[in-house]
């Protein structure tokens, strides 16, 4: 007898399903999932921007440290009126008395003992106190006084010299007998060298100022 031909077996399908809508690649049921797809547009599309401008930048402005060096501000202009006058009128109490003690040895005028008085009160003033009108217009002033009570300590040191006295008592017992003998021998000379004190003290208020 014979036996009815067993059909064949089915062949398997490539992924172990059955195809999908008619997609012969689809997976079907129990297949592994299909690996992810790649990546498309821009890769870079999520990452932060990237910084522009200079990276040493100061976000407050500031110059870069790498850029130049920073600018400091100018430092305030000295302008201190009360300290200029105090500074000019001790400078000149000062250079009248050196002044007089160098005349009074020497016992005789130099012009430019009294240049440098007046330079000396005029660059102080203004140095310590700014060079502001007022303050050069004062070290000019105590110059002219610095010079002439410079002359009359010459004077006083040759009176006591020849009197052979101290000179603190013809200074000051007999000022008036001092100024008196200044007044009759002073000349034009004598007076160009006031001047020149105060010249002097201008032109060292600028230089200091």
């Amino acid at each position: 007898m014979s036996q009815p031909v067993q059909p064949p077996n089915q062949p398997q399908q490539p992924y172990g399903g059955q195809p999908v809508d008619g997609n012969p690649y689809a997976a079907g049921p129990g297949a592994p999932a299909p690996a992810p797809a790649a990546p498309t547009g821009n890769p870079y599309g999520d990452q932060p921007p990237a910084p522009t401008g200079n990276p040493f930048g100061n976000p407050q402005g500031q110059p870069a440290p790498f850029g130049g060096a920073p600018i400091t501000p100018a430092p305030p202009a000295r302008n201190n009126l009360a300290v200029g006058v105090l500074v000019a009128l001790g400078a000149a109490i000062v250079a009248s008395i050196l002044y007089g003690v160098l005349l009074g040895s020497i016992e005789r005028e130099i012009g430019y003992a009294a240049v440098g008085v007046g330079f000396l009160v005029g660059f102080a003033a203004a140095k310590l106190g700014g060079a502001n009108p007022v303050t050069i217009a004062a070290a000019a002033v105590f110059s002219i006084g610095a010079v002439y009570f410079g002359q009359l300590i010459a004077y006083g040191m040759m009176m006591a010299e020849a009197a052979r006295v101290p000179f603190s008592e013809v200074f000051l017992d007999h000022f008036d007998t001092v100024t008196r003998v200044w007044k009759e021998e002073a000349d034009f000379m004598r007076y160009l060298f006031i001047a020149l004190g105060a010249i002097a003290a201008i032109g060292g208020a600028k230089k200091a100022g």
